[in-house]
């Protein structure tokens, strides 16, 4: 029997008018929808393809908010060893991530994972958050010679990033938004720094002025910030 085909398939930030015509006819000739489980019953990704999901099986996968090695190293070993299976069945497998699934996405460690077991897995790319950001606010991100840095903010301390002469996009910025705002406030560049939280949802929340973001911002948002503050 032909082995099946995975398909990691970005689903942009949050509006399904922002899903691609080949995202769509992935969702629509996948025999199994793989759906990444945060274990808090939410899954985002799930609602955006919205009507592309229904009568299909969804395998429901692993994709723990921690940051522990040895837990993260299990579910992506499990997510594998199950579409593995089915790949081996002939069936074609659509793995549905947010945004981008080349950019902080955890489908990429089951991607490869998959490739090295010899499997066919390909990437179906999405419109990035931060796109989708940069238009909700009005704004382009980089022009001529300018450069772009993405920073997950999340992670550590984003002070060395700053010294750097480029536009910022900093994800993830949830539970680091205090933080962040002392940060850009240090470098002066907090009056250069606007937000979109929940980008293209239901939820979305615009803040032109990133002073003015609640510190109990969710986990999606986006801070921009325009070096030159145009």
């Amino acid at each position: 029997m032909e082995k099946g085909i995975l398909y990691g398939v970005g689903v942009g930030p949050g509006d399904p008018e922002l899903l691609t015509l080949k995202a769509q006819r992935i969702l629509r000739e996948a025999d199994v929808i793989a759906v990444p489980d945060k274990g808090a019953g939410e899954k985002t990704a799930l609602t955006i393809i919205g009507p592309l999901a229904e009568g299909k099986p969804l395998l429901c996968c692993a994709a723990p908010m921690t940051r522990d090695p040895a837990q993260l190293e299990a579910a992506y070993e499990k997510n594998a060893r199950q579409i593995s299976g089915l790949l081996d069945e002939g069936k074609t497998v659509a793995f549905i991530t947010l945004g981008d699934p080349s950019i902080y996405s955890t489908y990429l460690y089951t991607h490869r994972r998959v490739l090295a077991m010899g499997y066919d897995a390909r990437l179906i790319p999405g419109v990035p958050s931060f796109c989708a950001a940069a238009a909700v606010l009005g704004t382009g991100l980089c022009e001529g010679s300018d450069r772009l840095m993405i920073v997950p903010a999340s992670h550590k301390d984003v002070g060395d990033c700053l010294a750097v002469d480029a536009n910022y996009i900093f994800m993830k910025a949830g539970r680091e938004i205090g933080r962040l705002r002392d940060t850009l406030a240090e470098y002066g560049l907090l009056d250069h720094a606007a937000m979109v939280e929940n980008c293209g949802m239901e939820t979305e929340r615009i803040f032109p002025q990133f002073s003015c973001a609640p510190a109990d911002s969710g986990y999606f948002s986006v801070v921009v910030v325009k070096r030159d503050g145009n």
